[in-house]
């Protein structure tokens, strides 16, 4: 169990637990990128590294700008998809701005990136090397290491700004949804399950190497990076019909492309031709972005185990509603069950589990 003394209170309200002893062993034996320690968030039982605490309340008080459009999911919950959809439909819906040959992460920055810099498993970024040198051009003589590389370059970008985050909405700002625009996207948990372990494996930052059934007994007890599942979705969820929050689900998106898009387009009020959305359509589709490769850019490297990818497979590995079929046996598939149904009914989601 983590101890009950806490150490910091947070401009958000939640106490930081330090975890310790046999739950800390725990989860530095199967996800040895978790090198600087874990902190537990309460109210919520969010879970994080460490290095949350160096910047939690800058997330919490980050500026947000009335042509913002903030991106939220879960992780392995579409986010790369959407982040590529939304800044083509704002700035590239004829497929001519020079902007999209950039990196994803380059042209929608995610806030809270810097939480997965600080491991023995990723070597440090250097003044030479790419990254470094994109913050250097945006935030000329700041400290990267004490104000966040990642944080000061989106709080540098200009407008109208695309900018992408797991954090709860508990986490983030107050007034977030008074201030500007906000696109949450669920995913069915059967799949994000299944992807997150993919995930889990190929990204150094994680570096799980921990057994499926474990992997599974993680994410249904909560001991999850970031942490609830069902408490993220339920935040974004209870918010659905505030003016400035659209609720989207991957399933309808990728099933429903068109019509989804064309939701999409009132609400951000990118006023896009059927021809400009068919654009959007076909240049943020799976085949395309896997074509593209394009999450990390120049550099990335150094956050992937490429054993495992050369192994394995890649980031874009499916891209498909269902692709848990045939991953679990009887007796996770009974746990998962048992668990959506504990959670489901406080929500009120009918989510769709094939195609």
């Amino acid at each position: 169990m983590c101890s009950d003394r806490t150490t910091t209170t947070l401009a958000s309200g939640h106490k930081i637990i330090h975890l310790e002893g046999e739950e800390l062993s725990r989860q530095e034996k199967d996800w040895e990128g978790y090198t600087e320690g874990l902190v537990r968030l309460t109210p919520g039982r969010w879970l994080f590294s460490s290095t949350f605490i160096q910047h939690a309340n800058k997330y919490y008080n980050f500026k947000m700008r009335e042509k913002d459009v903030l991106l939220m999911t879960y992780t392995k919950c579409g986010t790369t998809w959407l982040q590529e959809v939304v800044w083509t439909m704002r700035n590239n819906p004829d497929l001519d701005n020079p902007m999209a040959a950039a990196a994803v992460n380059t042209r929608v920055p995610f806030i809270e990136m810097d939480l997965f810099l600080k491991s023995k498993k990723i070597p440090e970024i250097e003044a030479d090397h790419p990254m470094m040198k994109a913050f250097q051009k945006m935030c000329p003589g700041r400290d990267a290491a004490a104000d966040g590389m990642f944080l000061q370059m989106a709080e540098s970008a200009p407008d109208s700004r695309t900018i992408k985050t797991h954090l709860p909405l508990s986490l983030l700002p107050q007034n977030l949804l008074d201030t500007c625009k906000v696109v949450y996207l669920a995913r069915n948990p059967r799949d994000a399950i299944v992807s997150f372990f993919h995930h889990a494996r190929i990204f150094r930052i994680h570096s799980y190497t921990g057994t499926f059934d474990d992997f599974v007994q993680y994410f249904v007890d909560d001991d999850f990076l970031y942490g609830p599942y069902w408490l993220h979705l339920k935040e974004a969820w209870e918010q659905r019909n505030h003016p400035n929050l659209h609720f989207m689900f991957y399933e309808d998106l990728k099933t429903n492309n068109m019509k989804e898009l064309k939701k999409l387009n009132n609400f951000l009020n990118t006023k896009l031709t059927d021809q400009q959305l068919n654009n959007v359509s076909h240049y943020t589709s799976f085949p395309e972005m896997k074509a593209r490769n394009s999450l990390l850019g120049e550099g990335g490297d150094i956050f992937l185990n490429l054993d495992i990818i050369n192994k394995d497979g890649g980031f874009y590995r499916k891209g498909e509603v269902g692709s848990w079929k045939g991953k679990y046996t009887k007796e996770q598939d009974q746990k998962i069950n048992h668990w959506i149904n504990k959670n489901l009914g406080d929500i009120g989601i009918d989510f769709k589990y094939t195609a």
